[in-house]
């Protein structure tokens, strides 16, 4: 097969087992550098990727895209919003919610929570109702006074389903004989759920009716809408579209409450990235060692190549051919690796007894193949630019004084 005569000698360069040992040795741990770095690369992005869209489901699968509330204390046309709202683009669920805090007291532990009042017919699709370990969800319409807490929670209260814990409203009051005291009921331990977050702590939820009686009010007590969207990152053009139909109303996206936590796992990526990159960067600039050595070793063959004819951007193309050979061969090596290590990474750890987050609980991994093409091609952009200064100090090569010495 016909092959230009300056990526054939580079080849032959590449392959060449005639080297001097400390050459062959940098150029070894070169290739290796790069092996290694690219495999790391790989690994560590699809972990970072498969944590942060585990994230976004577990969160934004909770947190409501979009609130929707008024000045009042209760929304009495709910039903009438929710069906005009649902017609919007976009948006594929609209709830009734209340939402206040309280302090939820069992027979050993006390401890501040949300209380989230829902109505369970219309929570079908909440991340809570797939996350239920004991008891379901609906059971909040079939039992007066109920709720549905995380596992987390249950462990810190001491207490397991069918228990009796007491939500005080510390914010509401009422006048009794004794003076003023907060407003408290008891409710029955109906579910636990696992979501495996932040909320398993914090939250707790109620029908939303016995949400409004123990706020002593009327009616079912709904005072915000929630909506969640097809996609969350079209919460502000849902936004403008209901200012406009909804003056009265006030619009709170997800970005509101949970944006400072995704710029912060963002950002963590960007510099996960950096620093791995600049591993790769390090190992690939080792071709420069390897590549002068091998320039100043062929000073004589450079020099009778020159004089057969062939010119300096001949003797470039030899060297950037041996440069990309080798970063070629790590970038290779280092994918193959790093996708094997990826995919396999949960078995590892269970045959080396490591549980990063708790029992059970595997490692959520996410491969993008855009990911592996972006680091397979800043890792050859890298070998390139690394093969530049010795490809040119070989071609400033002058055979008449080489050739003196030979």
């Amino acid at each position: 097969m016909f092959q230009p005569v300056s990526i054939f000698i580079g080849l032959r360069y590449s392959r060449s087992s005639q080297r001097k040992g400390f050459v062959s040795f940098i150029t070894f741990f070169s290739i290796i550098g790069i092996v290694l770095g690219v495999a790391s690369l790989i690994t560590v992005v699809s972990v970072m990727d498969g944590l942060e869209q585990e994230q976004k489901r577990r969160v934004l699968g909770l947190v409501p895209h979009v609130l929707m509330s008024n000045q009042q204390e209760h929304i009495d046309n709910w039903r009438e919003l929710q069906q005009e709202t649902l017609s919007l683009p976009d948006v594929k669920h609209v709830t009734p919610y209340q939402e206040s805090e309280a302090l939820i007291q069992s027979k050993t532990a006390l401890q501040g929570v949300l209380v989230h009042g829902i109505m369970p017919e219309f929570e079908q699709h909440n991340i809570i109702n797939s996350a239920m370990k004991f008891g379901q969800l609906n059971h909040l319409n079939t039992h007066p006074f109920s709720l549905v807490l995380g596992e987390v929670l249950a462990r810190n209260l001491n207490v397991k389903l069918g228990d009796v814990v007491r939500l005080t409203l510390p914010n509401k009051t009422l006048f009794t004989p004794m003076g003023r005291v907060p407003v408290q009921r008891t409710f029955t331990i109906v579910g636990i759920f696992n979501v495996g977050s932040a909320v398993d702590e914090s939250m707790v939820f109620i029908n939303i009716k016995d949400g409004a009686k123990l706020h002593r009010k009327k009616g079912d007590g709904v005072n915000q809408l929630r909506l969640y969207l097809d996609d969350a990152f079209n919460a502000e053009k849902v936004i403008s579209i209901l200012e406009k139909k909804q003056p009265d109303f006030q619009f709170v996206s997800w970005q509101a409450s949970q944006g400072a936590l995704f710029s912060a796992v963002s950002m963590e990526k960007n510099m996960m990235w950096l620093m791995l990159s600049l591993i790769v960067a390090v190992a690939a600039f080792n071709i420069v060692s390897a590549l002068v050595m091998v320039v100043i070793d062929k000073q004589g063959e450079i020099s009778i190549l020159q004089t057969l004819g062939l010119d300096r951007s001949g003797i470039v193309k030899i060297f950037i051919t041996q440069g990309i050979t080798n970063g070629l061969w790590g970038v290779v090596l280092g994918v193959t690796l790093g996708v094997v290590l990826t995919l396999n990474l949960n078995s590892i750890f269970t045959v080396l007894g490591v549980n990063l987050l708790g029992a059970g609980q595997e490692l959520p991994i996410a491969l993008d193949v855009k990911n592996i093409l972006v680091i397979v091609a800043s890792a050859l952009a890298m070998s390139f630019i690394a093969t530049l200064y010795p490809a040119y100090r070989a071609a400033q090569t002058q055979p008449a004084e080489v050739l003196r010495h030979e």
